[in-house]
């Protein structure tokens, strides 16, 4: 592990000043707004976007509606809300990178607008969402952020994630919304002049778009390079996609690897042939004054278009940029203050950006140092930590700083200190600035002659405070199986706060609860009817909390709470009398799930994937979710594998994606392909019927009939990347479709391996046994029995 003064060097040495000068440079340029909007973080066209950004100046913006709580996680086990925060810090992590501010519709974990699992239909979307509400909220933010263009990442067409079709449809209102005077908002209207979509197919190896996309009439080119990094758009934009690494992105652009972007123009309130992006539109600070009721202030404008100009030419000579810069600030906020009312609603947010953005310019020209990082990054109320800052004022007169605290905290000297009734960190928050930090940040105030700026910056690593009454429950979820003696349930409370709180647990009628010390034992009673528990935890009485706390070392930690209880689900499952070897990624817990509902089962090291004394030991062999993919002596290892099948051993693959490092030859025994974009091969109705296409076949029987009920209560959606193609000896067992769609008979297989079998099934088990769905339990109970 890296120590924390390694982890700053690395990530200094990653942005010289000299390169953060250059790219703080180029917004000067426009007075142009391009909005983009999207569904997902992750959906931003990131290289189009680093285009747009670092070579033609644009002030950008993206407008998310979910934090993508409903997404995989290549690099954890965050999963539902824990996801969506990590994928928000993500998402800021990604903007930072292009300077582009960020908005989210989802406001909360609560938020009706959430990723609640992959959809065909912007309809159904839009109508889980609460159509109205989500237009609201995107009327809200377009009268925030008041942008010229607005571009959708995707074509609301079939084949296409109904999340992004919802996105796409709520663009083409919220033109005309955001405008209207009659829409109910506490912000004025706000006309957005362009609505481009892009005129390329958004398939690939999640979706497939039934019609092609419409003509481009605007071709972003994405040729060429920054001339003073040597990268190439799309590079730029990788380095930043790179940050949603919880979702596997970020992937090498090699040199002259430059795709350009195809727009079409679908609604324009200008009337001029649309040759470039920005055509109709005033580019830079010196087109305001064409505008029309600008004429008071036209020579402070053409002033400082004249010294904007002089400030970007002046690179490399850090001096010559920060007088420059300088002087187009004056001007600038002459401009400001002389402004005709008339016109501020159209020019007045654009001058504030340059306002702000030539403040960063003078900083880093004149060298101003200033850093504050805490010794701890989880706090709580009542709590404090050492503080260091570091302020260089470089070759600026005067450099100073003040800190914008959240309320309740304060720094006594050296110190930062959380009070007691101090708000804990909000884990969705609903905007983003890398320009303008949100509390806790230094506000930096930097003298240069006559001139004063202030600018806002972060603090480098900055604490999460923490609810203050919190207990962690461990396990905090269990199940029971009445076909084998009940056991008494054994939970352990650590990180108790308050210091000295008495915790306790609270149970249904005929339950009873022993506590000592942190731990409680449960007793269920002796006939307990089958389903789900709720047992919440209290503290001193009152209704206590869990947090996760979510830290990797790309992101800025964060954490999220829920009620503090333990859910307990019963159920009914023979499960065979066998010994499992289990090959997890740390991607899902079935093994957990498995020993929890009575299967004698071991976690198989690299070395026992090769050893025949090893794999002799056991029966079936279960491979957990993309576990082809991060366990790297896995595929090596298959041959031998297939020979302990053909032996007589059960081999079980759980559900994975083909970039899973699935060779569909040769991962599994008999050729089995996956079937891809997902949206082809996947049920998203949770619901949807299930039918048995060989309803004597063992995995259906055998040690568990598995009957209607047992597809009842699940969650989230049936399953994905279902088998489009396999060899005759594997037998299809059940069939399952989405509403108006043909049904698919991949979801789980089977096949007669010499003396063995292999079962591979793309139903998401790992999702319903850690919401507890009885079925799901009872099926794999089925999917690991030996053949006979």
């Amino acid at each position: 592990m890296p120590t924390p003064d390694q982890t700053r060097i690395v990530a200094d040495r990653a942005r010289p000043r000299a390169m953060e000068l250059w790219w703080a440079l180029k917004p000067l340029t426009s007075v142009v707004r391009f909005m983009q909007s999207g569904a997902h973080p992750d959906d931003e066209h990131s290289g189009m976007l680093a285009a747009l950004a670092l070579r033609d100046g644009l002030n950008l913006s993206y407008a998310c509606s979910t934090r993508g709580e409903g997404g995989q996680n290549d690099i954890g086990t965050e999963s539902g809300p824990d996801l969506g925060a990590l994928r928000t810090r993500e998402m800021e992590q990604a903007c930072d990178i292009l300077g582009m501010r960020l908005y989210w519709h989802s406001q909360d974990p609560s938020d009706t607008i959430n990723d609640f699992g992959f959809s065909k239909s912007g309809v159904e979307t839009l109508g889980r969402w609460g159509h109205g509400r989500t237009l609201a909220r995107f009327v809200q933010i377009v009268r925030t952020e008041r942008p010229d263009i607005l571009c959708p990442t995707f074509l609301d067409v079939p084949g296409q994630h109904g999340h992004h079709r919802a996105m796409t449809q709520a663009a083409h209102e919220v033109l005309q919304a955001a405008a209207d005077p009659g829409f109910s908002s506490d912000l004025p209207p706000w006309q957005i002049k362009k609505l481009y979509l892009p005129a390329q197919s958004g398939a690939g190896q999640s979706y497939d778009d039934d019609e092609p996309p419409p003509p481009a009439t605007l071709i972003i080119d994405g040729s060429g390079s920054d001339p003073m990094s040597g990268w190439s758009w799309n590079r730029i934009g990788q380095q930043s996609r790179a940050f949603h690494r919880s979702q596997g992105m970020g992937r090498w652009v090699a040199s002259g690897d430059g795709a350009n972007w195809p727009l079409h123009l679908a609604k324009t309130h200008l009337k001029c042939p649309d040759t470039v992006l920005w055509s109709g539109l005033p580019y830079g600070v010196g087109d305001l004054a064409e505008h029309p009721g600008t004429a008071p202030i036209a020579d402070h404008l053409i002033t400082a278009q004249n010294a904007l100009n002089a400030t970007i030419a002046a690179f490399p000579n850090f001096a010559k940029v920060a007088d420059g810069a300088v002087t187009a600030l004056h001007a600038i906020r002459a401009a400001m203050a002389n402004c005709p009312a008339e016109v501020c609603s159209d020019i007045a947010h654009r001058l504030a950006a340059k306002e702000v953005q030539l403040g960063h310019v003078i900083r880093l020209a004149l060298g101003v140092t200033a850093r504050c990082r805490v010794a701890q990054t989880a706090l709580r109320p009542g709590q404090h930590t050492a503080l260091t800052v570091e302020i260089d004022p470089g070759a600026a007169d005067k450099a100073t700083v003040e800190y914008d605290l959240p309320d309740g905290w304060t720094i006594q000297g050296k110190h930062l200190h959380i009070a007691d009734q101090a708000t804990p960190t909000a884990p969705y928050p609903s905007f983003y600035d890398p320009a303008a930090s949100r509390a806790p940040a230094m506000a930096v105030t930097v003298t240069k002659g006559t001139a004063k700026t202030a600018i806002r910056l972060p603090f480098e690593s900055a604490p999460c405070i923490l609810p203050s009454t919190t207990t962690w429950i461990d396990p905090d979820a269990v199940v029971i199986n009445r076909s084998r003696p009940l056991p008494a349930i054994a939970v352990t409370l650590t990180d108790l706060h308050p210091d000295g709180a008495t915790a306790t647990l609270e149970t249904p009628a005929g339950w009873h609860a022993t506590t000592s010390a942190a731990k409680i034992s449960v007793d269920p009673p002796a006939l307990v009817e089958p389903g789900l528990y709720h047992l919440p935890v209290l503290m001193n009485g009152a209704a206590a909390s869990t947090v996760r706390q979510i830290a990797h070392p790309h992101i800025q930690p964060t954490a999220l709470s829920r009620p503090a209880q333990l859910r307990v689900g019963v159920l009914d499952a023979q499960v065979p009398d066998i010994r499992v070897g289990y090959v997890g990624a740390g991607n899902d817990r079935v093994g957990h799930w498995l020993t929890a509902l009575g299967a004698d089962l071991t976690d198989l090291t690299d070395a026992d994937l090769t050893s025949d004394a090893a794999l002799a030991q056991f029966d079936t062999i279960v491979i957990g979710i993309f576990a082809m993919r991060f366990r790297h002596s896995l595929f090596p290892a298959m041959p031998h594998l297939h020979e302990w099948t053909k032996a007589g051993g059960t081999l079980v693959t759980l559900y994975h994606r083909p970039w899973d490092n699935w060779d569909p030859d040769l991962v599994p025994p008999h050729r089995l392909e996956i079937g891809q974009p997902s949206l082809r091969w996947r049920v998203t109705d949770e619901a949807a019927e299930v039918r048995h296409l060989a309803p004597d076949h063992p995995v259906l029987t055998t040690p568990n009939t598995i009957r209607h009920q047992d597809w009842q209560g699940w969650v989230k959606e049936r399953g994905l990347y279902f088998a489009k193609d396999w060899d005759p000896a594997y037998t299809p067992l059940i069939e399952m479709a989405d509403p108006g769609e043909a049904s698919h008979h991949g979801a789980l297989l089977a096949a007669d391996v010499g003396q063995g079998r292999h079962v591979h099934t793309s139903l998401i088990l790992h999702h319903q046994m850690e919401n507890l769905v009885p079925g799901a339990f009872r099926l794999m109970a089925n999917l690991i029995a030996r053949r006979t």
